[in-house]
């Protein structure tokens, strides 16, 4: 037995009607492009979590920034009050 009940022989029969239908230059043409279609896969996926990554830290650098001008802005609103006092 082989896979889900078919036999090798079984497997190689349609091998061969397909190649007979396809040929092989069109199925060896046909397992480029899928090959290739992976591989760009795999590297988007791949680019998007690095993008992902980088995003994140972006956004952690833009908030440091936001916390830091509202500091700065109470500071100066603390001193602005001390002069007026005085």
């Amino acid at each position: 037995m082989g896979i889900g009940g078919i036999s090798i022989w079984q497997l190689l029969i349609i091998l061969a009607i397909v190649i007979m239908i396809f040929g092989t230059k069109k199925l060896k043409s046909l397992g480029t492009d899928l090959g290739s279609a992976v591989k760009g896969f795999r590297a988007s996926v791949t680019d998007k979590s690095e993008d992902k990554d980088g995003e994140d830290k972006a956004h952690a650098a833009a908030e440091d920034t936001v916390q830091q001008s509202e500091s700065n802005e109470t500071q100066t609103k603390k001193q602005t009050k001390a002069k007026e006092k005085v």
